[in-house]
C-alpha cells in the first residue's frame, strides 16, 4: 500500500487533533485552531507535491507522435483491389477518392494517443494534453498555409509594432473572387483558426476535427475562403513583479525604528515565500492578459473581420458555415450590421449553434431573414434532414443524422440547401 506525500504531511496534524480531543475543556481552543488550519489547506495544491515536473516537449516528435495518412477509394465491393481502403461513395456526383489525412499515432507503437500517461495524476495528464494541443494548433496553422495555400493576415490591420495582434487566414482570391466567398467560424474553447474540435483531431483524425476538408472542397468548387480566428482575443505575458519600496528609504524615521521595520518585513517575506513553496511547489508563472484591439471577444472579432475584409470583398454571394458559439457570433454580426449582411450573405449553415434570438435581442426582421436563409443542423438520432422541434422562432433546425463533425457529408447538405439560392 502506497502513502502519498500529502498524507504524510497531514498525518501529524491528525495525530495532534486526536491527542487534544482527549484533553479537557481547556484544549477546545487548540482544537478549533487546528481545524481552522486544516480548512485552509488546499488539497488540490498539496497534491502538486506528488507530481513530476510540468516540463513537456514542444514538438510532436518530442511527444513521440505523428499524423499518418491513408487514402480511401470510393467504389463497389466487386471492384475492390486487395490491400486498399474502400468506403461506400456517398457522393456519386463527384469524388473518386478521399484522403483520410492524419490520425495521431505513436511513432514507435502505432497506438492512438493515451491521456492517462501516468496513473492517478489527472492534473499532470491534463497539462500534458494541453501542451500537446498547443503543438497541434501550430501544426494546423502550418497546414492551412502549406496544404491549403491560405495567407495568414495580421489584425488589427493598422496595428503598431508593439501592440497585441491576432490573425485570420484567407485564400488568394478571397477579396477579388466576383462570385462566391465561404466564411468559416469555429466554436468557443481552446480551438483556433482551422479547427472544429481539438478532441476529434487528437482522438479521431485531422479530417474530423479540422476545417481543412471544407477549405479544400470550397476552393475546388471556385469559392474564395476566409477562416476566422474568434478565440484569439488576447496575448499572455508574465505579470511584472511589484517591488515594494523599503521603509528604510524614509529619512524621517529614527534609524532604530527603520531597522525594526525592515526586520519584520524580511521575516514576513520569508514566511510568505516558505508558504508559497509549500502550497505550490510547481508554481507556474503568474500571467496577465493583454486584449487585442477591436478583437477582444468572438463577437467583436466577427464584426471586425466583416468590416475590414468580408464587406470589402467583390463576391456577390457570401456563404457562412458556423459551429456552436460561431453561430452566436454570426447572429451578433447580423444585429450590428443587418442591412449589410442581408445585401451580401446568401446562406448560412449552422451546426449545433448556441445562438438565442431572445437573449441576443434579435429583431423581427432578422428572425424572418434567418428563417429563409439559415439552417441549423443539430445532433439528433433522427434521420438526416428530419425537422427538429425548436422553441425559438428563427432558422429551421434539422437532424445532422450522423456525427456533426463529418465534413464531407455536412458539405453535401450545405450544398443542397444553398443550390438555387445564388443571386445570379
Amino acid at each position: 500500500m502506497s502513502i502519498s506525500l500529502s498524507s504524510l504531511i497531514l498525518l501529524p496534524i491528525w495525530i495532534s487533533m486526536a491527542h487534544i480531543q482527549q484533553g479537557g475543556p481547556d484544549e477546545k481552543e487548540k482544537t478549533t485552531a487546528l481545524k481552522d488550519l486544516l480548512s485552509r489547506i488546499d488539497l488540490d495544491e498539496l497534491m502538486k507535491k506528488d507530481e513530476p515536473p510540468l516540463d513537456f516537449p514542444d514538438t510532436l516528435e518530442g511527444f513521440e507522435y505523428a499524423f499518418n495518412e491513408r487514402e480511401c477509394f470510393w467504389g463497389k465491393k466487386e471492384d475492390r483491389w486487395p490491400g486498399l481502403c474502400y468506403e461506400e461513395n456517398p457522393y456519386p456526383w463527384s469524388i473518386l477518392s478521399k484522403i483520410t489525412e492524419g490520425q495521431l499515432r505513436h511513432i514507435k507503437t502505432g497506438e492512438p494517443f493515451v491521456f492517462n500517461y501516468r496513473e492517478d495524476l489527472h492534473r499532470w495528464n491534463q497539462k500534458r494534453y494541453e501542451a500537446l494541443g498547443e503543438i497541434i494548433t501550430k501544426y494546423v496553422y502550418e497546414l492551412l498555409e502549406k496544404d491549403c495555400n491560405l495567407k495568414k493576415i495580421s489584425i488589427p490591420v493598422d496595428a503598431t509594432e508593439s501592440e497585441p495582434k491576432s490573425f485570420i487566414f484567407m485564400s488568394e482570391d478571397a477579396l477579388t473572387n466576383p462570385q462566391k466567398l465561404m466564411v468559416l467560424i469555429h466554436g468557443s474553447g481552446v480551438v483556433r483558426a482551422g479547427q472544429w474540435a481539438r478532441r476529434l483531431i487528437i482522438n479521431e483524425d485531422l479530417d474530423s476535427g479540422t476545417q481543412i476538408p471544407f477549405i479544400k472542397r470550397a476552393m475546388d468548387e471556385g469559392y474564395g475562403v476566409i477562416v476566422l480566428n474568434p478565440n484569439e482575443n488576447y496575448i499572455e505575458v508574465e505579470k511584472p513583479k511589484i517591488h515594494v519600496q523599503s521603509s528604510s528609504d524614509s529619512s524621517d524615521e529614527p534609524a532604530e525604528k527603520r531597522e525594526r521595520k525592515d526586520k519584520v518585513s524580511k521575516e514576513t517575506k520569508k514566511r510568505r515565500d516558505f508558504y508559497e513553496k509549500y502550497r505550490n511547489p510547481q508554481r507556474e508563472k503568474e500571467m496577465m492578459q493583454l486584449y487585442i484591439r477591436e478583437n477582444g471577444s468572438p463577437e467583436e472579432h466577427a464584426v471586425y473581420v466583416w468590416d475590414h475584409f468580408i464587406a470589402q470583398s467583390a463576391a456577390e454571394n457570401v456563404f457562412f458555415v458556423a459551429h456552436s458559439y460561431g453561430g452566436l457570433a454570426f447572429v451578433e454580426l447580423m444585429i450590428q450590421r443587418e442591412a449589410d449582411v442581408k445585401s451580401k450573405v446568401t446562406a448560412v449553415a449552422l451546426t449545433d449553434s448556441v445562438h438565442n434570438v431572445w437573449h441576443q435581442e434579435a429583431g423581427k426582421t432578422i428572425r424572418e431573414w434567418m428563417r429563409e436563409n439559415c439552417c441549423n443542423w443539430v445532433s439528433s438520432s433522427e434521420p438526416l434532414d428530419t425537422s427538429v422541434e425548436s422553441m425559438l422562432p428563427d432558422c429551421p433546425r434539422v437532424s445532422a443524422g450522423i456525427y456533426i463533425s463529418d465534413p464531407f457529408l455536412l458539405h453535401v447538405r450545405v450544398r443542397k440547401r444553398t443550390e438555387g439560392k445564388s443571386k445570379d
